[in-house]
């Protein structure tokens, strides 16, 4: 199965940027998210083609039409928290408000129940298992937030083949269904979603898709923005992994999806037999 999903962000929610960190400095960048969601829902429109979009809660509060026409089109609205922090950074408790904020603001703009949540920088690890606890207190019972192997905020390589899993801790149980990595000189390798995306060339992309089972894709607004500007003070490899191959990366975006056959995650969750899908017990 393979699994169509976007980050709705702005093009500044980059995360350990210090320009761009906080709540209070994101009002200094211009906007840029209306253009950039409406390309990509022509694209999907066109395709006949539906996804599951994760939102931040600033965007339902901030721009509140954009997720309703997200909606209006009949793709899944899920929660990608409110401010767009990591996890392990928060206390419980302030990891709670601000997934609860983001529910608030989100079925405001929908009027119906939100159960889908992926954390900023797959940010739930071994070391915040209170993380799926805090989720299923807010009612989620879906979950996109493991990255299976060790990465840049952190990861989760204790957790197991990177398929749709039960995650059980202390009694409660979510369903999730973590991004999918191959390995690449013993190292683990991303291909379908953000800076990895935009950094392999279509003919291996379309080799990997290819030969995935089971795949996750995490497409942001700005990852098909060429001409958004740079963020102040960033180091060159971040600098790198956030802006390469912005220029062509919707025309192999569409590519994918003339090549593949792609699923929203509600979909994907019935198509599983959650009867024998492993447990991950925390």
């Amino acid at each position: 199965m393979k699994i169509l999903t976007f980050d709705i962000e702005e093009w500044f929610h980059i995360l350990d940027v210090d320009a761009s960190r906080t709540r209070d400095r994101w009002a200094g960048f211009e906007t840029r998210i209306h253009a950039n969601v409406d390309r990509i829902l022509r694209l999907l429109a066109a395709k006949q083609q539906r996804a599951t979009f994760f939102c931040l809660g600033w965007v339902a509060r901030t721009h509140p039409d954009i997720i309703r026409r997200i909606s209006r089109q009949g793709h899944e609205i899920a929660s990608h928290t409110s401010s767009h922090q990591l996890v392990y950074e928060q206390t419980p408790a302030a990891f709670k408000q601000d997934v609860a904020d983001s529910l608030h603001a989100i079925e405001d703009c929908v009027g119906k129940k939100v159960s889908m949540f992926r954390a900023p920088g797959f940010s739930i690890g071994a070391a915040t298992p209170w993380a799926f606890e805090v989720l299923a207190e807010c009612g989620i019972t879906m979950d996109c937030s493991v990255f299976p192997a060790r990465h840049g905020h952190g990861g989760f390589p204790g957790f197991g083949q990177a398929r749709p899993a039960l995650v059980s801790v202390r009694g409660i149980t979510l369903k999730e269904f973590p991004v999918n990595v191959i390995s690449v000189l013993g190292k683990p390798f991303v291909f379908s979603g953000g800076g990895y995306f935009r950094l392999c060339p279509y003919p291996l992309l379309h080799r990997l898709f290819a030969k995935a089972n089971y795949c996750m894709t995490y497409f942001h607004p700005r990852d098909f923005d060429a001409d958004q500007p740079v963020l102040p003070r960033l180091p060159l490899h971040r600098k790198f992994k956030s802006y390469y191959g912005l220029r062509g990366a919707f025309a192999k975006f569409e590519r994918l999806l003339n090549d593949f056959t792609f699923t929203d995650l509600g979909t994907a969750a019935s198509l599983v037999d959650w009867d024998k899908a492993p447990v991950v017990t925390l």
